[in-house]
């Protein structure tokens, strides 16, 4: 069965490649275009549509890519931009489009625009970006924080002004109410679209169009107008997908930016599932609150809110997010079977599936011992702000192993440490270096290992994405929760013309009775089993973190 008359990217299954994680071909110890290149077959065997390629263009990397030097440039670290084409033909040899990571709230401060903004008032550079006075004793214009800690107001002697940095010192935030500014990112998107990309992921696109006089950070007034004109100049017409990264959408908003009569986004990346299992006042550092009930709501919310219009999208992990088999599950008893679980109840849903790299075999935390460990800007900036400086008398034994553990936890470096090939030298990652250490674990966990075992986590993976290109019901299906209040299942129906899938979960790290007549699956084998898959009809009692699907016709 095929789904011809639906947008392709309903159907396919994205992959989120890190670059400088993912494979290293000359041995720097950085991975590289090559790498990825070197690794296409992985992807095509296991079903994947469309690579989202975190940023690869000129970058001094003080944020891993995400601060651009030059738009129309590859980082030499990553290769040139022949490799680039190289990739591009090669992943369209074997059906995968590459979809490229839009940074265009903000660039390097070794942007050419900035550079020039910085040495005179008059150029049109300098209205690219946000400038204001200082106060009177010279201080930045108001109290706003930096997202990788400090101010967000930079100083800059050259001009005798401020200029607003979101996150970081070194990574400006461009002016979207210039309009120059905005043609040339629409020349340079269309650059890139006509390369034959599939598409743009849109880094925090919720911050586009900020009224700082205002301070309305998030989702201005101006925004959705922005994102309106992007589309007109860059993507109608166009047969591609495009996803904005927004903290700040919401199952009320979600339409706003993906309705078809809104003419703006495919999808969004919404992060209310992930902010509900951080403590408030610590946030990613904190504590691991998650809660199954509230995760299950906030999914059925999206499901409802997109049932008839928009689109969802489905992921578990990016390269901001701890591990999900960690995160969510169980990483060590388990693993198998919580990695396998994970990604049958999330990825059933409606939507489009965007697996992180590794997810689909097992990957975990990893369990760094030093701060030295740690590479990210966004950890070491709050590991300042938390604990001060090198050599702070706050750096005491205690305070500095509770930061150890909450990063741990959900520090960004989790997604980034090296993808796990084999269980070689530096896990077939590099032949002589790594940018980052590797997780301690790739012995056991790697691809070569798990691809060479039938019930692997890689295998069950394979089933889901070709399920999700052949079965309609699962890309057009409805979607209804049950049993919304337990504690420990997680369970819903999906329905379509004269079908019903019905999918069964155990969240828990302990045997649970289901005990849910609203199943009704007797006598059916199931269609996806994380264990016993010959097992006819609902079981009595589900074991730690098992989950199966059943296909009603």
């Amino acid at each position: 069965m095929t789904q011809s008359n639906v947008p392709w990217w309903q159907t396919a299954t994205g992959y989120q490649i890190y670059p400088r994680s993912f494979c290293d071909s000359n041995g720097d110890g950085i991975g590289d275009l090559r790498g990825i290149v070197s690794k296409l077959d992985h992807l095509q065997d296991l079903g994947i549509g469309f690579v989202w390629l975190s940023p690869v263009y000129a970058s001094p990397m003080r944020d891993n890519g995400y601060d651009i030097a030059d738009y129309f440039e590859i980082a030499p670290e990553f290769g040139t931009m022949a490799d680039f084409d190289t990739l591009l033909s090669e992943a369209q040899k074997r059906d995968v489009r590459i979809v490229m990571d839009l940074v265009v709230n903000h660039c390097s401060s070794d942007h050419c625009w900035f550079v020039k903004a910085c040495q005179s008032v008059d150029c049109p550079e300098h209205d690219f970006f946000y400038w204001r006075q200082p106060q009177p004793d010279g201080s930045p214009p108001d109290d706003q924080r930096a997202c990788f800690g400090g101010s967000a107001w930079q100083w800059v002697e050259a001009v005798g002004k401020y200029c607003y940095c979101h996150f970081g010192p070194q990574q400006p935030d461009l002016n979207w109410h210039n309009p120059a500014l905005r043609r040339e990112i629409y020349t340079m998107m269309n650059w890139w679209l006509d390369k034959g990309i599939g598409g743009f992921r849109i880094d925090v696109i919720e911050l586009l169009g900020k009224d700082l006089d205002g301070r309305i950070y998030y989702e201005a007034p101006d925004m959705h107008r922005f994102i309106q004109e992007l589309n007109q100049k860059c993507l109608a017409g166009r047969d591609v997908v495009t996803v904005g990264e927004t903290w700040s959408a919401t199952p009320d908003t979600a339409l706003e930016y993906c309705g078809r009569d809104r003419r703006e986004l495919d999808m969004v990346f919404n992060f209310n599932h992930v902010q509900a299992s951080w403590d408030p006042k610590l946030g990613r550092f904190g504590p691991n609150q998650f809660d199954l009930s509230t995760h299950k709501m906030i999914l059925n919310d999206w499901q409802q809110a997109l049932v008839e219009d928009g689109w969802n999208s489905l992921y578990l992990s990016n390269h901001d997010l701890p591990r999900p088999v960690s995160h969510y599950a169980n990483d060590e008893e388990h693993r198998v079977r919580s990695a396998k679980m994970l990604a049958m109840v999330h990825y059933l849903m409606k939507g489009t599936p965007f697996i992180f790299q590794g997810e689909e075999i097992g990957m975990t935390n990893a369990r760094f011992t030093s701060l030295d460990q740690f590479r990210d800007i966004e950890t070491l900036g709050q590991l300042t702000e938390r604990l001060g400086p090198v050599g702070s008398n706050r750096r005491d034994e205690e305070s500095v192993q509770k930061f150890l553990d909450g990063a741990n936890r959900h520090g960004r470096d989790n997604a980034r440490t090296p993808m796990q090939w084999t269980g070689g030298f530096l896990a077939g990652f590099s032949e002589s270096a790594s940018w980052i250490d590797i997780n301690e674990n790739y012995k056991e966990i790697n691809v070569e290992a798990d691809r060479a075992s039938p019930d692997g986590v890689f295998a069950f993976y394979q089933q889901i994405i070709s399920l999700r290109k052949t079965q309609p019901i699962i890309t057009q299906g409805s979607f209804e929760l049950i049993a919304p209040d337990h504690a420990a299942i997680f369970a819903y129906a999906r329905e379509w013309e004269d079908q019903r899938l019905v999918v069964l979960a155990n969240f828990s790290g302990v045997d649970v009775a289901p005990d849910l007549p609203a199943l009704n699956v007797a006598g059916l084998t199931p269609l996806l089993a994380t264990d016993r898959p010959n097992r006819a009809g609902a079981p009595q009692i589900l074991e730690a973190y098992e989950g199966y699907a059943w296909l009603i016709e």
